[in-house]
């Protein structure tokens, strides 16, 4: 008898540490540049170390973790520098997806997107009105009016990109969703998206995608600099 677990046990363990620590550091529960201990990690999530270990030596590939020789995980740091690295990266995947997305989609990819957008629709109004309260809300929304827009684009390899670099930037999108002085427009960019998507104006979607990325690090900057 023996309380190893079996290999697909293993594997369910090392994608919920994935999701628990994923999440954790998206949301800022465990700050950039923080160390991840094991014992710790350990306690919060009741996973045992080897899956712990190998989760986050997957994160590492996607950015979301460092690590440098024996010295143990970390969180990955924040900059200007980086951000504005993730930006240009986002707006290179977004607008290949996209393009394609349009190219592809039928009226269930329609409908899909406009569900969506009423659903960021509501989480947005309702975001305002708790002061923040409800941001997992809200970023869950946004998360999944952008999937919908890139739903219909076929190469499997530029999701797979884009989504490492989507989850970069909100990691420092984040920073200022919460910061009740940062005045927010994408609301409307979102609409503008949405419109341009069910006219199958590519182009234009495109142009609004990266206006709308600048625009955020544009926010970012300012509060790094404040």
């Amino acid at each position: 008898m023996t309380d190893t677990p079996n290999v697909s046990e293993a594997a369910t363990l090392v994608d919920i540490a994935i999701e628990n620590l994923r999440r954790d550091i998206l949301t800022g529960v465990v700050a950039p540049g923080s160390k991840l201990r094991i014992d710790d990690l350990r306690a919060n999530y009741g996973i045992g170390a080897s899956p712990l270990r190998e989760a986050l030596s997957r994160l590492i590939s996607s950015g979301l973790v460092t690590t440098q020789g024996q010295k143990g995980f970390r969180v990955a740091p924040v900059s200007t520098g980086d951000y504005r690295d993730i930006t240009e990266t986002r707006k290179l995947l977004e607008c290949a997806a996209l393009s394609d997305s349009v190219k592809n989609g039928d009226d269930d990819w329609e409908a899909h997107i406009v569900a969506c957008y009423d659903r960021l629709d509501r989480e947005h109004d309702i975001l305002h009105e708790t002061a923040g309260a409800t941001a997992d809300a809200w970023e869950q929304a946004n998360e999944d009016f952008h999937e919908a827009l890139v739903a219909a684009c076929t190469s499997v390899w530029v999701l797979n990109f884009r989504q490492i670099i989507y989850d970069q930037a909100a990691r420092y999108r984040r920073q200022f969703i919460l910061e009740p002085k940062t005045k927010r427009i994408a609301h409307e960019e979102h609409g503008e998206m949405m419109r341009a998507a069910l006219a199958r104006d590519a182009e234009k979607l495109c142009l609004l995608a990266k206006s709308h990325s600048d625009r955020n690090y544009d926010m970012m900057a300012r509060l790094f600099s404040a």
